[in-house]
């Protein structure tokens, strides 16, 4: 996990597998990052290993990068599942 990223709720989609942002410049796929998330509820860390599956868009307007989240414990993957939801709230 070489890339490190500082993500803004603003600019971040949970989903119940991963999340979706907005970042500036190009990732490659398959890349694999240490992802460092905090519970909006509770200040509680979530902490997992993300592999970008996608990124599409281009040096002008930004690029939009989905990544999958694995080694989720199953306390992690409910707060993951939550915050998906609140989402679509």
């Amino acid at each position: 996990a070489d890339h490190v990223l500082h993500l803004t709720p603003a600019n971040t989609l949970i989903r119940h597998n991963g999340i979706e942002f907005h970042y500036g410049e190009e990732i490659p796929q398959f890349t694999e990052m240490t992802v460092d998330m905090h519970d909006p509820e509770d200040g509680a860390e979530i902490k997992a290993t993300g592999v970008v599956v996608s990124c599409a868009g281009d040096r002008h307007k930004g690029f939009q990068v989905s990544m999958v989240l694995m080694d989720l414990n199953t306390q992690n993957q409910a707060r993951l599942s939550l915050l998906a939801y609140s989402n679509l709230a």
